[in-house]
């Protein structure tokens, strides 16, 4: 029996969606019936599934099965940015100092969201960036060093930002983005020199090569960010 990632059912469902197999707002069969199909478990379908209801393709509803959308969403395609490209870009001098690096379980809440096992060895590394003096912004990182391990040593302090490491040696097959704003705590003002209870701007961002987790990051931007996207 093959073996099926939850990123090829995820084109395999799309292709028979383009093919026109199901009708828009059709419904489509099971989880358990499509599992049974690709020869799989439950679970990566339900995350292929997942992904096309992110990418705005089908509506899926509890007890309600899933349905072909009648009017498919156009989503924008985003890519990872290499923070020092973006503060280079506008004239600006970049350099990061690395505040943490430590060998510390996930909190419960990452934990359940990326299933993570206790085979995973996961890192966390906390690192400023900034823009000519001024702090751009602070990233909070975990990373999957099992995932990891193929692609060669993480670099230390003195080389390349895990950021670009990542964005230049790591392929992934998906990913996840969310944007939000929040007031900056005490702790976060001090370390991102800004007033407490400034503005800023929160990308969180997680990506994955098929069923492993890769790395999940949290970016918060000083005020006066702004995002690009092009559809």
């Amino acid at each position: 029996m093959a073996t099926h990632s939850h990123h090829d059912i995820r084109q395999s469902l799309l292709s028979r969606i383009q093919s026109g197999e199901w009708a828009l707002g059709a419904l489509i069969p099971g989880e358990m019936q499509l599992a049974e199909e690709y020869g799989c478990a439950r679970t990566t379908v339900n995350r292929a599934l997942r992904t096309l209801a992110e990418e705005g393709l089908v509506i899926r509803k509890r007890k309600g099965g899933t349905r072909i959308r009648p009017n498919p969403v156009r989503t924008a395609k985003l890519t990872i940015p290499i923070i020092r490209e973006q503060v280079e870009v506008k004239g600006q001098s970049y350099r990061f100092t690395e505040l943490k690096r430590l060998d510390t379980p996930p909190p419960k809440a990452i934990t359940e969201t990326l299933h993570l096992t206790s085979h995973d060895d996961v890192l966390y590394v906390e690192t400023l960036h900034f823009a000519d003096q001024a702090v751009f912004a602070l990233e909070k990182r975990w990373l999957n060093r099992t995932a990891l391990a193929p692609f060669g040593s993480l670099p230390r302090q003195s080389d390349l930002s895990l950021n670009e490491w990542l964005v230049k040696t790591v392929p992934f097959s998906n990913g996840d983005m969310r944007f939000s704003a929040i007031s900056a705590d005490a702790k976060t003002a001090e370390l991102m020199t800004v007033p407490k209870r400034a503005p800023l701007f929160v990308i969180d961002r997680t990506t994955w090569s098929d069923d492993s987790f890769i790395t999940t990051t949290k970016l918060l931007h000083a005020p006066g960010f702004d995002v690009y996207l092009q559809v």
